[in-house]
């Protein structure tokens, strides 16, 4: 039943009401928001992109499978420190490596090159993949110590078989991005040292 208005007309109901354009508009809104803002809060860390140009993966001295190390439950940190000042990652020491390799598949060519390294004292002489670019101050501990993640960076390297520069991380555009995301800071300083006056001519 419509009750009747001053002017005669049917006043709608309140189910009437509900149904309009805008109150299922407000209710889907009401229903996506807490939704939307957990998925916000869920959501990963800004990854860098592929890198668009292929780069081969470098000749090491020693075949080394990632895949194979972390499916025996090794992780990054125990071939990878990060020693003072923090700037690089360090390669296993050779001991290291030997710890296991002593007793396992110490029969393999690739096996018993160890042991050559490792019974001459030489540090093996890997080829490190991705190189900081000439004139970018760039520090590994304070983007661990932002919680930053490995495969952020450098990709799912648990299921590489050998590395290669596959992330786009030396492209000043994905730096810039990525602390866009975080709120950290993009000055040029940030990441550039400041050149010097007598590098710019000036007395």
């Amino acid at each position: 039943m419509h009750r009747r208005t001053a002017l005669g007309t049917a006043a709608p109901s309140a189910n009437r009401c509900n149904t309009t354009p805008c109150a299922l508009l407000l209710a889907l809104l009401l229903c996506i928001a807490p939704s939307s803002a957990q998925q916000s809060a869920s959501d990963p860390e800004p990854a860098v992109p592929e890198n668009l140009a292929p780069h081969a993966a470098p000749v090491q001295p020693l075949p080394f499978s990632h895949k194979t190390h972390v499916l025996l439950g090794l992780e990054c940190q125990t071939c990878h420190s990060n020693p003072d000042p923090g700037s690089l990652m360090t390669f296993p020491a050779t001991e290291t490596c030997m710890s296991c390799h002593f007793a396992v598949a110490s029969d393999k060519a690739a096996i018993m090159k160890l042991q050559a390294f490792a019974e001459s004292g030489q540090k093996i002489p890997w080829v490190r993949v991705y190189a900081v670019t000439p004139g970018v101050t760039w520090n590994h501990r304070a983007h661990l110590d932002s919680g930053t993640q490995c495969a952020t960076c450098h990709g799912d390297i648990s299921q590489a078989e050998a590395v290669a520069e596959t992330k786009a991380i030396l492209a000043m555009a994905t730096c810039i991005s990525c602390h866009q995301a975080r709120g950290a800071a993009v000055a040029c300083v940030t990441c550039h040292a400041w050149p010097s006056d007598q590098l710019l001519g000036i007395e």
